[in-house]
């Protein structure tokens, strides 16, 4: 890996740079469109092939203003090292999460609505659904609460997937954290998150809920990520 800026005239990370730039701002609009953030809240980041950096929205800007041009690219301790604009108060965690899951490429956070409505109850979501089993392995689990702008949050985000096949994380008492092997896979998490969440949600106000047996969890789990799709 080449590390922080000396890493940003490397042609190859260049050239990720700018098609990560375009990504990330594309997928914030995803989020847009699937209903998951509100004003300026939530962001989406991705870890730069080859490099020790990180592309990430910036700060505080509506995302109606955002291109790919005010993307923000910091090194893996969350330092800002090209771009104009100050990166999202997230940035810490996002590298922190970097830095310990390296099988992560892409980090989501938002404060959708049902699945932040769990975090608030200090539940985790149970796995009552084959659409969880498939995406999430079981129950989406519940993380602790953590102050916002250090990497406290990062650290509550691997220490609560830590030994969990789930992709997301309920942070209590603020919202939705997901990660995957790109940022496309992890925008992928928070949509189903935010579904699954709505779902049980609805169904949990008739009455008490049987999740699936962990088996059925296991094969359907096994089957989803093996043989659904184009192989």
């Amino acid at each position: 890996m080449t590390a922080g800026l000396g890493a940003l005239a490397d042609p190859a990370v260049a050239a990720a740079i700018r098609e990560l730039r375009h990504t990330i701002a594309e997928l914030h609009a995803a989020l847009v469109s699937n209903g998951l953030v509100a004003w300026t809240s939530g962001n989406v980041s991705a870890r730069v092939p080859g490099a020790d950096l990180l592309v990430i929205k910036p700060s505080g800007v509506s995302y109606a203003d955002l291109t790919a041009e005010s993307m923000v690219v910091c090194d893996l301790a969350g330092t800002r090292v090209d771009g104009t604009l100050a990166p999202s108060s997230d940035t810490a965690s996002h590298a922190y999460i970097y830095r310990h899951m390296p099988q992560v490429g892409g980090v989501v956070h938002t404060h959708s609505r049902y699945a932040t409505a769990w975090a608030a109850r200090g539940e985790p979501i149970p796995c009552v659904l084959t659409a969880m089993a498939d995406e999430f392995g079981g129950e989406i689990p519940l993380g602790p609460f953590a102050p916002i702008g250090g990497d406290e949050i990062g650290r509550a985000v691997v220490a609560t997937l830590s030994g969990h096949r789930s992709p997301a994380v309920l942070l209590r008492s603020h919202g939705v954290f997901t990660v995957g092997g790109t940022a496309r896979d992890a925008v992928k998490a928070a949509v189903m998150c935010e579904d699954v969440a709505a779902t049980v949600h609805l169904a949990a106000s008739r009455g008490e809920l049987t999740p699936l047996p962990q088996d059925q969890i296991d094969a359907l789990h096994r089957r989803y990520q093996n043989e659904y799709g184009q192989r």
